[in-house]
């Protein structure tokens, strides 16, 4: 990780350094997250980040979970983040996958949310990164 990544986020009224990692898991964690279902999540995420002004420091989705490390506004909650990606990841890949419909609902309701300090960052972009190889 550079040091550029390690700047502060100046937005309107507030500088921050607020990066937040998240993993949350398919129903029944089952390992549905692969080949076409993982490319069209990963765009769909691209797309809620993009909208929200957040932004991807390391993702990495693999059939059983995704670990989402993102540098986030201070006036965005946690809770906020999760609604938008997994809602909008449900309702538009249940609807383009229809083999997902045997799942009762895409996501478990729950999710592990952890701020990151600066100095830490590198460190857990890295684990996520390794999430690939296990």
């Amino acid at each position: 990780m550079s040091k550029k990544d390690l700047e502060y986020r100046h937005d309107s009224n507030a500088v921050s350094p607020i990066d937040i990692h998240f993993v949350f898991i398919p129903k029944r964690r089952k390992a549905v997250l692969v080949g076409k279902i993982a490319e069209r999540l990963q765009e769909i995420i691209f797309e809620v980040v993009t909208e929200n002004r957040w932004k991807v420091i390391a993702l990495e989705i693999v059939p059983d979970r995704v670990h989402l490390l993102l540098n986030i506004k201070p006036t965005d909650s946690a809770s906020f983040i999760m609604q938008r990606v997994k809602g909008r990841a449900s309702s538009y890949l249940r609807k383009e996958f229809p083999e997902l419909l045997k799942l009762p609902t895409l996501w478990t309701p729950s999710y592990f949310v952890g701020s990151v300090g600066n100095l830490s960052t590198e460190t857990v972009s890295k684990y996520i990164e390794e999430q690939r190889n296990k």
